[in-house]
């Protein structure tokens, strides 16, 4: 690597994701060199951010050797064993989030505890060990069945609905140190996020609340801002805002809420840049990816507000086409106020391999420029 000039801040990012990926364009504007470990060189990360290492995120070896090369450590996803955690701050490693906080974002029955110790909003649940204590846990079927750890995009949870699927989903192992947990199913009108940016010193703004749409567990879109029907949005803003807070977040929170007719219901905390916060890169005058880095390096935040009236979302999702660029002219041509993202990422059935962002005032109109955009990379159209 070249010499870099004197002072430049070098912040490690563990995991080789898009959401390292789509990190270095604001590093390359605020002058910050990522340096990344990715479990390969061609990870998504990895075709993009020159500073790259080979390690996998539960290697205590190859992280203390990326904490010895940067000034701070961040995380691409929240599966970084604690006790690395522990000890690089153990040690004076300035790592955010902190593992103090970080435990909550991998821990759904620690997060669930902590939540409603403090009095924020919950689902009714409980830890169980057998399917006879799902069926005892009073509410109505269908229930919700979560591993307490290492789920994302839909993995982990189950919607379950008698005893007998029950039993048959808890005869699967869980992870090491995961228990079952089993929820009430939430009735909600609408999922919404709040993404929140907090630094050390306790400086915090909130992006305002967007809508998601979710399917088998996967966030497909996201409209950009998006009222709650129970709430204001300021009270929708406040609520993340004080979670982020009571835990002590440093970086970017997302905060999943389900909108129900008696308010706001938590659903799920991530410590990270978030798929629901995608559509702040054009959409917003400070993307939460430039606000992740600010935060974790405890600059000033930049303004999360809205550039325009609305921003859609639509994820583009892996379909039969294995070469997405032979999307581009169409796409492009049928529509030059699009903006594409790919994410370097082998197609896989259903794998988020990019997205694209539409702007403007009408969200039907804005959906639909989106959605046909996403469906013609996915090959669920072709004219």
């Amino acid at each position: 690597m070249p010499d870099l000039p004197e002072g430049t801040p070098k912040v490690g990012i563990i995991g080789g994701g898009q959401l390292a990926r789509m990190s270095q364009q604001p590093a390359i504007a605020l002058g910050v060199q990522l340096h990344v470990l990715a479990d390969s060189e061609h990870d998504s990360a990895s075709q993009v951010i020159p500073a790259m290492s080979v390690g996998a995120a539960k290697d205590a070896e190859a992280i203390r050797a990326l904490a010895d090369q940067v000034d701070v450590v961040t995380f691409d996803h929240e599966h970084v064993p604690l006790a690395i955690v522990e000890a690089l701050e153990a040690d004076g490693v300035a790592v955010y989030p902190g593992s103090a906080a970080l435990q909550f974002a991998q821990d759904k029955a620690a997060m669930r505890t902590r939540l409603a110790d403090a009095g924020f909003p919950v689902p009714r649940w409980q830890v169980v060990q057998t399917s006879d204590e799902v069926d005892a846990f009073d509410t109505p079927w269908p229930k919700v069945l979560k591993a307490s750890k290492g789920g994302y995009d839909g993995k982990g949870v189950w919607i379950v609905d008698s005893l007998e699927q029950a039993a048959d989903v808890m005869s699967h192992d869980l992870g090491p140190g995961a228990v079952w947990m089993v929820e009430e199913m939430v009735d909600f009108r609408q999922e919404i996020a709040v993404q929140v940016a907090r630094s050390p010193h306790g400086q915090a703004v909130a992006y305002p609340p967007v809508r998601t749409v979710q399917v088998d567990g996967i966030c497909v879109e996201v409209v950009a801002p998006a009222e709650p029907t129970s709430v204001s949005s300021a009270q929708a803003e406040a609520l993340a805002l004080g979670i982020a807070k009571e835990l002590g977040v440093i970086g970017m929170l997302a905060v999943e809420l389900f909108d129900t007719d008696a308010g706001l219901v938590i659903n799920e905390l991530a410590m990270r840049p978030h798929n629901s916060g995608h559509w702040s890169i054009e959409g917003a005058y400070t993307s939460q990816f430039e606000n992740h880095l600010r935060a974790v390096l405890d600059w000033p935040l930049g303004d999360p507000r809205p550039r325009q009236h609305r921003a859609v979302m639509v994820n583009i999702l892996g379909g039969p086409i294995a070469d997405l660029h032979v999307a581009f002219k169409h796409v492009m041509a049928r529509d030059p106020g699009l903006k594409i993202h790919l994410y370097g990422k082998e197609v896989r059935l259903g794998r988020k391999v990019g997205h694209v962002t539409a702007l403007g005032d009408d969200e039907g109109e804005l959906l639909d420029r989106a959605r046909h955009a996403a469906d013609y990379f996915q090959g669920v159209i072709d004219e």
